[in-house]
């Protein structure tokens, strides 16, 4: 059962142990920090465990140095049958100055599951807002160029073999 959160936002400070060869805060962490949110986002909305079906569209648009107050919010934006699109922001600060910047966005997918690890529904969001309604929209759109990617990558699969 749905409790109706339908976005949160989670706060790290980003560690001198995050950092990559670059002195930046390594890729695979922010990726972290946005898996993190998107289950809590998900797990919020359906009542149920979820797991991460797809992270799309990542862009890292700025740095984030060591230090910065980092927050990842995440948003529904989407909901199928069994699955919730999440549109996650992360945004970096220091915190002496709380002067947001953004630095990555993306979309993940999150698919929620029974105690035997099926697929099992989620509660419907249906918008009503002009914002939430084209944020749904788009989600509907990059679903299906998802879809058309996805029959393109399959032509490479022979090779990689």
């Amino acid at each position: 059962m749905s409790n109706g959160q339908r976005s949160m936002t989670l706060r790290f400070l980003a560690e001198p142990s995050d950092v990559n060869f670059g002195g930046k805060v390594h890729g695979g962490i922010v990726m972290k920090w946005i898996d993190l949110a998107a289950y809590a986002n998900a797990a919020a909305w359906s009542g149920k465990y979820c797991i991460t079906a797809y992270a799309g569209g990542i862009r890292f648009v700025a740095p984030i140095h060591v230090g910065n107050l980092v927050e990842v919010s995440a948003k529904l934006i989407y909901t199928g049958t069994t699955s919730m699109h999440i549109a996650i922001d992360v945004q970096a600060s220091d915190p002496k100055e709380l002067n947001n910047r953004l630095t990555t966005h993306c979309i993940v997918i999150m698919v929620a599951v029974d105690g035997d690890g099926n697929p099992t529904r989620v509660p419907e969001w249906n918008p009503t807002e002009p914002e939430d309604i084209e944020l749904r929209d788009s989600a509907i759109r990059l679903m299906n160029m998802r879809k058309q990617i996805g029959e393109e990558m399959e032509a490479h699969v022979k090779y990689l073999k």
